[in-house]
């Protein structure tokens, strides 16, 4: 059965295009909250360095946010970046001040509960996102050092809490495909998930966070993020064998994996312009232990100085 992947071909950020063109991409995807629908808006907030060009724009999460407010739902902003609060990162970004005017703000997500991985051991994924009726899942589509394509599967690892996002590049880096499958795992335990991810301005040469904008003028939305990855990465011309998502979606035989058996009721990805655009170079998984040890004393000194 076809996977349904809308898309909108957009310049820029401005309203109110921008609002036009998420109401249209969320409604032909088929997405209508019920009254009181508990929905955790997921944006990608990776670091407050270079926050305007590696995190999800501002003004796409709050069009996305009013949209649901607008049809009745209960809507929370929420990550975990892997080192210092959503909030710090939000601010870096300019969503909070995007937001405010909705009543809302960014939040990271707590409550860590063991979900248990198809290749053994566990990983502790955030109950407030366990507990969400619906997540809308809103990704940077950039290009990472580590993974080759960041999408929308890899920006639900944000699920998992905090630093244990470090601790899981430390223990399961030394494999791409314990790495790509608890990613996947990840991905499949969360409750339904709506994608829409932001391409307008793409992340190139250095991703996931030191690169450079690239003006693909890209939205696109689907209730398979699978399928939203495997439009992206036929997109820029990759095959499964470079990333390692799609390639472990290929390998589960999931929805989506399969560019023919995808279905475009709006804009077709192949009219876009991709001349110049740069992949990362390719980087190893793991952290170095002094990386993690730094990073985890930073979070902890600022959050004591905030306290």
């Amino acid at each position: 059965m076809p996977e349904t992947v809308a898309v909108a071909r957009l310049e820029g950020y401005d309203s109110p295009a921008l609002d036009r063109a998420v109401a249209r991409l969320l409604e032909t995807c088929g997405y209508r909250p019920a009254p009181g629908e508990r929905v955790l808006v997921k944006p990608n907030l990776v670091s407050a360095g270079n926050a305007i060009h590696c995190t999800t724009h501002p003004q796409v999460v709050r069009a996305a946010c009013a949209w649901l407010l607008d049809h009745g739902a209960r809507v929370t902003v929420g990550d975990s970046p892997a080192f210092g609060p959503a909030s710090r990162v939000a601010d870096a970004s300019g969503l909070t001040a995007a937001v405010a005017p909705l009543g809302l703000k960014a939040t990271s997500l707590k409550r860590a509960v063991p979900l248990a991985l198809t290749r053994g051991g566990t990983i502790g994924l955030s109950r407030d996102a366990l507990d969400a009726d619906r997540i809308l899942n809103l990704p940077k589509l950039k290009v990472h050092g580590q993974m080759t394509l960041s999408g929308a599967v890899k920006n639900l690892f944000g699920c998992v809490v905090g630093f244990r996002k470090a601790l899981a590049h430390n223990r399961l880096g030394h494999s791409h495909e314990l790495f790509r499958s608890m990613l996947m795992d990840v991905y499949l335990a969360l409750p339904r998930t709506t994608h829409l991810v932001d391409g307008i301005r793409t992340l190139h040469r250095n991703g996931p966070i030191n690169g450079e904008p690239f003006p693909l003028g890209l939205l696109a939305c689907s209730d398979n993020g699978v399928a939203l990855d495997t439009m992206a990465g036929a997109l820029l011309g990759l095959s499964p064998d470079r990333v390692p998502l799609w390639a472990e979606a290929v390998a589960r035989s999931l929805p989506g994996a399969d560019p023919a058996a995808l279905h475009y009721p709006l804009e077709r990805p192949d009219g876009f312009d991709l001349d110049g655009f740069v992949l990362s170079e390719e980087r190893e998984l793991s952290f170095a232990p002094l990386r993690l040890l730094q990073g985890r004393l930073r979070s902890l000194l600022k959050h004591f100085a905030k306290n």
